[in-house]
């Protein structure tokens, strides 16, 4: 039976990957949980417990060696899996997203971009021409991709991804500001820039009070 992952420690794996891909560009080839602890604002136990969900990989009195350890989170995270993903939604979000984002080092291959604005359909963005979503179910059967990036107006996205879904998309990451919930068989992760901005603005302005009230 596979073992239960809990969800903290997945959303820690990505930090794991970045952190120590920058070790190995500055060509560190092994490190400590309590080193790794340092660097990342996590503690030293929490990086072990971490690990062992997934093995361990180190070695008492040695640490981590950091392209091993490198490569097997790659592994966990499915980076090498190639999914195919399409766009729905070419805006100024998804164009940006496109233009930004590196498919390719994060498990997918964008493989499509569709839009039903007739003036956005026929130019491409890095190379991938825009379809008329028109075309989407054809174009899903035939390629067959995993994965939809959702950049569509809020008030559409409750439908598209119903007939996504209904298409044989069984994952999406929602950059719409409305909330997706997934089906049993099917996998979302909702992302909210807003969100971000608004638990930064509390942080400003509670450490500000913090400030003011340790000056009285």
């Amino acid at each position: 039976m596979k073992k239960q992952v809990s969800t903290s420690v997945i959303k820690r794996l990505p930090r794991y990957y970045r952190y120590l891909g920058e070790l190995l560009n500055c060509g560190v080839e092994r490190i400590s949980s309590k080193e790794l602890s340092e660097k990342m604002g996590i503690t030293a136990s929490q990086i072990r417990q971490d690990l062992n969900c997934f093995g361990g990989f180190g070695q008492q009195g040695y640490g981590y060696n950091v392209e091993y350890l490198y490569g097997e989170i790659a592994g966990i995270l499915g980076l090498n899996s190639r999914y195919k993903a399409i766009l729905v939604g070419a805006g100024k979000m998804g164009q940006a997203l496109v233009q930004n984002t590196t498919f390719e080092k994060r498990g997918f291959t964008l493989v499509g971009i569709f839009d039903t604005d007739p003036e956005k359909i026929g130019e491409e963005i890095k190379g991938i021409k825009i379809s008329d979503a028109k075309n989407i179910k054809e174009f899903i059967e035939k390629e067959k991709p995993t994965m939809a990036v959702i950049s569509t107006p809020r008030t559409v996205v409750s439908q598209v991804v119903r007939e996504l879904t209904d298409m044989g998309i069984k994952a999406f990451l929602n950059f719409s500001y409305a909330e997706i919930s997934p089906d049993d068989d099917v996998v979302v992760e909702n992302i909210h820039l807003s969100d971000s901005l608004m638990r930064l603005c509390y942080k400003i302005s509670a450490k500000g009070e913090k400030k003011s009230d340790n000056e009285e």
